[in-house]
């Protein structure tokens, strides 16, 4: 609901900006309209209306915006002089809806309008909420003011133009900060255990039951072996085979809900992550279906549903579904597992159905050991002494060669002699970034953190069509190149363009949505050019067509050939760049429309018509991660040879701890993987991330524990040594890829250094000092 703000400079706040005073005057209009206006309508102060049907939520008046014309007409009040800069406040509104002949339920917003002191006109949102005219509703949301503003008003608005906007009350006080929850207590957690009763049917339906009037028997000819991302979690090797090859065969299913089912309230242990994991298998098909069965692992808490994993079949063939899910709260009543999805009349059949909580410190071990094979190299420092009258330090790989002849040199590690090598990594070459928005240009303190953590970025909107053409004709590049100068020019960060096009429909802007289709192809053609035109040489990377798995928009306008057409322009334009496709939910298992097979064959089709595809984006919006399910998907995108970025990284929990362990999950999981070749965070800081429960940072700069684990995890992966020479002069070291400096110090107390850069290579890098 919340969302972020900017707003003025501390300098313009009064005392109880930061105190627990509310900062709106005349809240409950006490005093008449003092302080308060209408924006664009007229407002009228009320006891009651409609024959005393609707009186106050609280106090004695409420007020009423009416002759509303537009949705952004409402009741507003400045705010200009008592917000302070960079500091968290929480707003709730009780509103309510009126018109003559009713209205139906709709959006209502408080909006913070922003006028900056050089002259940018900005309307952020602070929350919102559906309202009638049956009730009053409190709306409720956040704000964070980052920039030095001229003006800001607060205003209530949204409903469409006729109907009347009754407020009761607006209360906007600095956020009071909560404690962060402790960490889950695990210590009696079963890591492994499967929470399914009788999952192997050796006391036949004992524990199962049927979701619905379906039939359930049990069979044999199921696989014998563990599903192979079940495998990797259980550490069980490839001969074991802990199946018997039993599977429930459900018939008469006349619903897609339909299958079997298992109560596991008393066997879950709240916020542990769980792996999901199956044979799947469907018959009875009708007779020349094509477009496949989905099969879900579904999990009902209470009234809320949970997607444990699904897969999509498409023969009667055994298939693999895995996935995982939490439960943060406390269930009311009760916990069910079960399988559904195919048609009615389509028969389902279920082996080796495991439900087990995931044991992450033991994949972390496992994780180091692959993460050393392709994040390091092996590097020998080799000191030697000069017998010249100069001293000078060289250094060269061992594929270079020595341009100025050979010079007269001795061991410097001989007998007598001590050579002490001091080596620091000061930083990693590994691409770690993180997206940005016009609006955190203005908090000095979001530029430090984005700056000083990351070497890459992303624009969060800017570079969208929809931002820099929202109407036809009116371009709008002042923010991207505001950003494109911050990170690239001036802390010379790599930057991604996210995104030229977007496949989706709801992301395309009204104006494109109603083109005719040469108009259409006309506007794509003066996109394309225009954009990349303007940035040849300045973005690294170009999402070409956003979420093709998931939208058409431009291939149902404009044919098939249009997606292959757009990624041979740009490389027209800019050669230099590289084209990515990028889509969201294809790394979690959960989205059959995004799975790594769909994602394979879109490619591959795109490669066909010629298109230059030169990288795989995997968003990573990831709901409870599991290392191998991850693990799974990469392995099967690797195939295709291209480099694979996650490109929009953000996990969700309440519990900051267990937020943390989600974001090592993920980051581990990628930098682990040869294939994989740079992570990029959605946004880090609070208010300014897609998904609520997401940040790294709270609102006024304390860093969470997911954010203490991203620095941990940078500070794991630097290499430092210290040590001695051996006899022949060598100091031998295995580090992370990245630039280092080298002190040395001789046994006559002289020290020289030098730096240098470690690159990805599988042959030792020879480095000579000559002191």
């Amino acid at each position: 609901m919340a969302a972020a703000a900017l707003g003025c400079d501390a300098g313009l706040a009064v005392a109880d900006g930061a105190g627990d005073d509310n900062i709106i005057l005349n809240p409950e209009f006490d005093d008449g309209l003092d302080n308060w206006s209408g924006s664009g309508c007229k407002i009228e102060l009320h006891d009651s209306l409609d024959d005393g049907k609707v009186v106050p939520a609280s106090g004695k008046y409420f007020v009423a915006a009416t002759g509303r014309t537009d949705t952004w007409n409402g009741v507003q009040q400045d705010v200009t002089a008592r917000m302070q800069r960079k500091l968290l406040y929480e707003a709730t509104a009780t509103v309510r809806l009126r018109a003559a002949n009713g209205v139906q339920p709709c959006e209502v917003r408080a909006t913070l309008a922003v006028q900056t002191q050089d002259g940018r006109q900005q309307y952020l949102g602070v929350g919102k909420s559906v309202v009638s005219d049956k009730e009053w509703v409190q709306l409720q949301g956040k704000i964070l003011l980052n920039s030095t503003v001229a003006k800001a008003s607060i205003y209530i608005e949204g409903p469409p133009g006729g109907v009347d906007l009754l407020l009761d009350s607006l209360v906007v006080k600095h956020a009071q900060k909560a404690d962060p929850a402790p960490a889950p207590d695990f210590e009696k957690l079963e890591y492994g255990a499967n929470i399914i009763q009788n999952t192997d049917l050796d006391d036949g339906l004992n524990g199962w039951f049927p979701l619905g009037p379906c039939a359930l028997s049990v069979h044999d000819g199921a696989p014998r072996v563990i599903p192979p991302m079940a495998a990797q979690s259980l550490s069980l090797d490839d001969g074991e085979q802990p199946l018997n090859g039993k599977h429930i065969h459900v018939t008469n299913r006349t619903q897609t809900w339909m299958g079997p089912a298992q109560i596991v309230t008393d066997r879950l242990t709240l916020y542990a992550t769980y792996q999901v994991s199956a044979w799947v298998r469907v018959g009875n098909l009708p007779q020349g279906q094509q477009q496949g069965q989905v099969i879900n692992i579904a999990v009902s808490v209470d009234s809320q549903w949970l997607n444990g994993g699904q897969v999509l079949a498409r023969d009667e063939r055994w298939y693999e579904v895995g996935g995982a899910f939490r439960v943060e709260s406390k269930p009311a009543e009760r916990v069910m597992v079960y399988v559904q999805g195919p048609d009615p009349g389509v028969d389902l059949m279920v082996a080796g159905l495991q439900v087990f909580p995931v044991d992450r410190k033991a994949r972390v071990k496992h994780l180091r050991k692959l993460t050393d094979k392709v994040r390091k190299r092996d590097v020998v420092i080799k000191v030697t002494a000069t017998t010249g009258p100069t001293t000078t330090i060289n250094m060269k790989s061992d594929h270079d060669d020595d341009d100025g002849g050979p010079s007269p040199t001795t061991k410097a590690g001989g007998e007598g002699s001590v050579i002490e090598v001091r080596v620091r990594q000061e930083s990693n070459s590994f691409p770690l970034g993180a997206c940005i928005m016009r609006t955190n240009m203005d908090n000095e303190d979001y530029v430090d953190f984005l700056t000083k953590h990351f070497n890459w970025a992303v624009f969060g909107n800017e570079l969208k069509w929809y931002w820099t053409e929202p109407q036809r004709g009116q371009l709008n590049y002042a923010d991207a190149d505001d950003l494109l100068r911050l990170c690239a020019d001036q802390h010379g960060m790599c930057v991604r363009g996210h995104c030229i096009f977007w496949e989706v429909e709801a992301m395309v802007q009204q104006w494109v949505r109603t083109l005719s289709t040469d108009d259409l192809k006309t506007a794509v053609q003066d996109r394309i050019n225009g954009l990349l035109t303007r940035y040849k040489g300045k973005f690294k990377h170009y999402d070409v067509n956003n979420e093709m798995l998931h939208g058409s928009f431009y291939q149902d306008k404009l044919g098939r050939d249009i997606r292959a057409a757009m990624f041979k322009t740009a490389k027209d334009l800019d050669p230099d760049a590289l084209l990515f496709v990028n889509d969201y939910n294809v790394e979690g298992m959960c989205d059959t429309r995004a799975t790594p097979e769909a994602y394979i064959q879109q490619i591959i089709g795109l490669q066909e018509q010629g298109a230059p595809v030169g990288g795989v984006g995997l968003q990573g919006h990831v709901s409870n991660p599991v290392g191998p399910v991850i693990r799974a998907v990469l392995d099967k995108l690797a195939v295709l040879g291209l480099p694979l970025w996650f490109t929009e990284v953000d996990v969700s929990c309440a519990n900051e701890h267990v937020r943390a362990d989600d974001l090592e999950t993920v980051l581990r999981e990628a930098y682990a993987h040869p294939a994989v070749e740079g992570v990029v965070l959605w946004g880090f800081w609070e208010l300014f991330m897609s998904r609520d429960n997401a940040h790294l940072v709270d609102a006024e700069g304390r860093v969470n524990e997911a954010g203490k684990r991203l620095l941990q995890l940078k500070h794991e992966w630097l290499t430092h040594a210290h040590g001695k020479a051996d006899d022949n002069g060598e100091f031998k070291f295995r580090g992370y890829h990245g630039t280092y400096r080298v002190d040395v110090t001789t046994s006559a107390g002289a020290k020289f250094s030098q730096t240098f850069s470690l690159d990805k290579d599988d042959a030792p890098m020879v480095l000579d000092i000559k002191v």
